[in-house]
């Protein structure tokens, strides 16, 4: 069973940063492509980032370029998201998410059907 635990949200001023990491279990991490998502309060869950599983692949919405880095680490099975200068907007639950890359080493999708397995989530909350 694929189980996906994601950790390192909490409370942080604006301009601040944030590692975000994802623990991926039950099957092996190399061959699926990985994603972080967020939802605020009343809004739909949003793409931020993905990352294939080769080649280093990226994909990252508007919002987030320049600030936002994806990587991950296959020895450990961990995906990060490392969050830079952070807004008050930024602040959501952040979930991530895994899928099988069938069509090769360079997929990612910023499409949340796409992704079969997700986590709890973690919240991050910017403050003003």
């Amino acid at each position: 069973q694929v189980h996906l635990v994601e950790s390192g949200g909490g409370l942080v001023q604006a301009g601040g940063s944030l590692r975000l990491s994802c623990a991926v279990s039950g099957r092996t991490f190399s061959r699926y492509a990985e994603a972080w998502f967020r939802q605020a309060p009343g809004m739909e869950r949003e793409f931020v980032a993905g990352i294939s599983w080769g080649e280093g692949n990226f994909y990252y919405a508007d919002s987030v370029k320049g600030r936002f880095t994806i990587s991950r680490d296959n020895g450990k099975n961990t995906v990060y998201l490392r969050m830079n200068s952070l807004k008050p907007e930024d602040t959501a639950t952040y979930y991530c998410a895994s899928a099988w890359a069938e069509v090769g080493e360079s997929w990612v999708s910023p499409q949340q059907g796409e992704y079969p397995y997700w986590g709890q989530g973690t919240q991050v909350t910017v403050s003003s």
